[in-house]
């Protein structure tokens, strides 16, 4: 007896081993960031870098990989399980031992399980305890349970991978939102420093054009064709264009300083772009059209969850159906008739049914009432966001159609306060005009100048808008 006691134990352990298999994770490696000692820096290459390195899009794919974890723990409800329990009577007139162990894995379609088994016993039970007995080599049995009508198309555990699933597409919707807001405020810090750089050149031509006029003025002082005070005039004009300059590199030092949140090293500190690196323009325009299927994620987020509620419907529904459920049991003694008798030998077959149903199903009701609500609300909800969104979208592309007009006009208007310009200086320099209105004409240039780069920048800004608010992720570097 105890050599055979210890020998179904060691089974039940070695089955315990096989249930029980390991289960690993790799988590794929962020890419590689985009290389910072380019001769340019280009929109393209911030873009890339602030999508890889910044910490709030990578705080987002940390959230994402949390609800990849939570999917692989609703996945758990359907682990197969092993089970093993035994027992011996060490003192009495009895002196039974048995072993009993049992795998099953539960189903995913029909809301039961199917399970095997295997059981050993020896010595003998008293009547109470029948049910231990089995023949020399134990009992193998297999079988099935199933719901017909509640659980056969959703169940609790069911539902619980369907949440985590909404959970996981909401989490990436939600990394979606992040990643555009991070690259939209990455545009207009690169939009920014790039604008501060065109600035620059306009106030550092002015103050050339002033240092050119004061050298001439000085030569014609000297040979006694111009008064003093028309150098001293002019040399304050000069004065007053070099506190421009140092402005404008001030503001372009701190639009650098600003644009170096999004663009970071290998190891995701912050690298300020050096001057060397401004390119010669300002970039084109991200998109120049409305898309014809908004990409928004919070639309998708919208939608995600009254799909979800649309399944707890669903779910409510089914705790309205009586449960009924069938059992089915195949189980075979193997060996010699043991102590209990004949009666375990040959094939067992089993049937069952189980019945039962809540006569007034108020709590049922009430979660089903209360989850349509829900649903009806969330339908309404996500109705007035796409109505919002669509509007919202429709004004911006009004505000890039405006720019684009205005620019074309602006640029027109430079044409001619250049020519000015140049014509006032040539006026000046042949003594038919005064330093007042050469002065005039260059600034007024220079002013019109400017506001052709504003209006540059508003069409550069309406179109990241365009691009972030209809969701277009490939135009912002996503």
């Amino acid at each position: 007896m105890p050599s055979k006691r210890l020998s179904l134990w060691s089974l039940a352990a070695g089955l315990c081993a096989l249930a029980a298999p390991g289960v690993a994770q790799q988590i794929a490696p962020l890419p590689r960031p985009a290389p910072l000692d380019a001769p340019v820096l280009q929109l393209d290459d911030l873009l890339a870098n602030s999508a890889r390195q910044s910490p709030q899009i990578i705080e987002a794919l940390a959230r994402t990989r949390a609800a990849d974890a939570k999917r692989l723990t609703a996945e758990g409800a359907f682990d197969t399980v092993f089970s093993a329990e035994g027992g011996s009577r060490l003192v009495g007139y009895y002196g039974g031992t048995y072993a009993d162990a049992k795998l099953a894995r539960p189903l995913e379609n029909w809301g039961g399980q199917i399970y095997g088994g295997y059981r050993a016993s020896s010595g003998r039970f008293p009547i109470y305890e029948d049910k231990n007995y089995t023949n020399e080599f134990g009992e193998i049995r297999a079988g099935a349970v199933f719901s017909l009508l509640r659980d056969r198309m959703i169940d609790d555990r069911r539902f619980g991978r369907v949440t985590t699933d909404a959970d996981r597409a909401v989490a990436d919707a939600e990394r979606q939102m992040v990643a555009i807001g991070v690259q939209r405020k990455a545009l207009d810090a690169y939009l920014n420093w790039v604008a501060s750089g065109e600035r620059l050149k306009v106030y550092r031509h002015l103050l050339d054009l002033a240092q050119e006029r004061q050298r001439g003025l000085d030569r014609a002082y000297r040979a006694g064709l111009r008064p003093r005070i028309v150098l001293t005039e002019n040399d304050q004009m000069v004065l007053r264009r070099q506190t421009m300059v140092v402005q404008s590199e001030q503001a372009m030092a701190a639009a650098a300083n600003a644009l170096s949140l999004y663009w970071r090293d290998s190891e995701g500190n912050p690298t300020i772009p050096r001057r060397e690196q401004l390119p010669a323009s300002l970039p084109d325009p991200v998109v120049t059209a409305i898309p014809h299927d908004l990409q928004r994620p919070d639309l998708l987020v919208a939608e995600l969850k009254t799909r979800l509620v649309q399944d707890r419907l669903a779910l409510d529904r089914n705790a309205l159906l009586p449960r009924l459920d069938l059992n089915m049991e195949v189980a075979r003694d193997i060996g010699d008739i043991g102590p209990g008798g004949a009666s375990r030998s040959g094939n067992d077959v089993r049937f069952g049914i189980k019945f039962s149903v809540p006569l007034e199903q108020r709590t049922a009701r009430g979660k089903l009432m209360q989850t349509q609500a829900e649903l009806d609300a969330n339908q309404t909800r996500a109705r007035w966001l796409d109505e919002q969104i669509r509007a919202e979208v429709d004004g911006i592309a009004i505000a890039f159609d405006a720019a684009t007009q205005l620019i074309a006009l602006s640029q027109q208007e430079k044409q001619r306060a250049d020519t000015m310009a140049v014509a006032e200086r040539r006026r000046f320099e042949m003594g038919a005009s005064d330093l007042f209105l050469v002065n005039t004409r260059e600034e007024a240039a220079a002013s019109v100048a400017l506001n052709l780069l504003d209006g540059h920048l508003k069409r550069l800004a309406s179109s990241a808008d365009l691009a972030a608010s209809s969701g277009n992720a490939a135009a912002l570097g996503l």
